[in-house]
């Protein structure tokens, strides 16, 4: 009997404190419930879910709660179609945006037919692994390994290696998502607007006879293309041409035709516009390591 009655006592306890857990649960719930507009689950269900922090967001659910709060435009996802923001856009009742597109460029034009190479690299097929053991053998410290890291990182396919060795973006694809930015040891991508087109292809900082000697369109810091470009629109610092893209528009494709390799161009589209007094090259065949010359 008091066994069973003491049984009872701990479970009709038990029973009142839940109870009263429950209720006070329920008050809490009430008074600590914040409001969340059912329309950032609508956003967040027609942008494109890949979390690639190109709209500068920490995702596609911060997205959709700027977009949300009006903070952020429909058109800055750029991975989403314009026809999908557009979407976006007349559910939330604002502006589509005008949201200039950005994607990657690669500040490098040495492929195995122009940059030397001063040994053959046989290690892993990784750009990283070869920056660490002793820089993947080409002459250039500053140029492009051309092993592939950037294609291999990119979701969206938007990077291919060309024959020389090189990544090609496709500008189509690229969304400016900056993992090619984050993955090459080398820093020569950078995100950048399509209305950039005055391009410095070349990050070689050496001396102009030791960066012409390891690369045939290397920048040689001869300052022509700073004395035919618009004032303060290109300067040299540490033997390489910089480009002030603060005065973009007065860029004009006569900062090029003088550059004796070709390291400075001008971008329309996908193609690439060397100056008049660029070198032709004409070699397709890699150059040999100097230690097999």
């Amino acid at each position: 009997m008091g066994t069973a009655y003491s049984v009872l006592v701990t479970g009709a306890f038990m029973a009142g404190l839940g109870g009263l857990l429950a209720f006070f649960l329920a008050i809490a719930s009430k008074r600590l419930y914040v409001y969340e507009d059912p329309r950032i689950d609508q956003v967040e269900e027609l942008l494109p879910h890949s979390n690639c922090g190109a709209c500068g967001t920490a995702g596609c659910r911060n997205f959709a709660e700027q977009a949300v709060a009006g903070r952020i435009e429909p058109a800055s996802c750029t991975v989403n179609t314009p026809e999908q923001n557009k979407v976006i856009a007349a559910l939330l009742g604002v502006a589509l945006g005008d949201v200039e597109k950005r994607v990657a460029r690669l500040a490098c034009a040495g492929g195995r037919h122009v940059a030397k190479m001063r040994a053959h690299y046989a290690g892993l097929s990784s750009c990283r692994a070869a920056a660490v053991a002793g820089g993947g053998g080409k002459s250039c410290a500053w140029g492009c390994l051309g092993l592939g890291d950037c294609a291999d990182v990119c979701d969206f396919d938007a990077i291919a290696m060309d024959s020389h060795g090189l990544p090609v973006v496709d500008l189509a694809k690229c969304t400016a998502c900056g993992d090619c930015v984050d993955i090459c040891p080398k820093d020569l991508f950078s995100i950048q607007g399509v209305s950039h087109k005055l391009w410095m292809a070349c990050r070689n900082e050496s001396a102009p006879d030791t960066a012409e000697a390891a690369c045939e369109v290397a920048c040689t810091a001869c300052g022509r293309c700073v004395a035919d470009g618009a004032a303060g629109l290109i300067h040299l610092e540490r033997n390489l041409a910089v480009i002030d893209y603060a005065r973009n528009d007065s860029a004009s494709r006569q900062a090029i035709e003088r550059c004796p390799t070709g390291a400075i161009v001008w971008l329309e589209g996908d193609k690439v516009i060397k100056g008049k007094s660029a070198k032709k090259i004409i070699r397709i065949e890699p150059l040999p390591a100097m230690a097999e010359a």
